[in-house]
């Protein structure tokens, strides 16, 4: 009886289930560092930063429909006329037009329609009650989707700016403007 002999085998390498070990410093496989996440911003309140003076900001969520977020996708958002109220114990946004998504058809959403702002009970006493007690305003300054993909607002506390504010501010912004002027044409 002949017995044949097995042609040798290479071993087999182990799979482990965590991948590659990382000393947990943020470095990735090739020992280089991850991009920083990036916020995607959707739309800004530019007018907002001209007729207000800005004395704190604060990020909150949204309550969405579907069609809703779509639409925010595609850019489709105004922030022009929105303010923010506060109806029992939540903070609204009024005025926020979301323009309707297309290819919805039946279960669109209504435009200009009130949104629930998500914000942190500690929070909202705070920025909320400073708004009531100074008479300052809630007005959104940006929309946008976080590093998850989660559509954020960012609300600031505001106080109106007079006439002659305004005026001042851009004279300031405008010497500013020609004195860098001069350094670049010194050069």
């Amino acid at each position: 009886m002949s017995k044949k002999k097995a042609a040798p085998t290479k071993p087999k390498p182990t799979k482990s289930k965590g991948g590659t070990k990382s000393s947990g410093k943020g470095t990735t496989k090739g020992g280089k560092t991850p991009a920083t996440p990036s916020i995607k911003p959707i739309c800004t309140n530019r007018k907002a930063r001209h007729k207000y003076e800005i004395l704190d900001t604060i990020e909150c969520g949204m309550i969405l429909v579907g069609s809703e977020v779509k639409s925010l996708r595609n850019g489709k958002c105004q922030l022009d006329e929105s303010y923010g109220r506060v109806r029992g114990e939540t903070l609204w946004l009024f005025g926020c037009d979301i323009a309707e998504y297309p290819q919805a058809t039946v279960w669109n959403h209504e435009p200009r329609r009130p949104r629930q702002l998500l914000i942190h009970r500690r929070e909202m006493g705070k920025f909320v009650g400073q708004a009531k007690e100074k008479g300052l305003t809630l007005v959104p300054l940006q929309l946008y989707f976080n590093e998850r993909g989660i559509v954020k607002c960012q609300m600031a506390l505001c106080k109106g700016m007079k006439l002659h504010d305004k005026r001042e501010k851009l004279k300031k912004a405008d010497a500013r403007r020609d004195i860098e002027r001069a350094v670049r044409r010194g050069r």
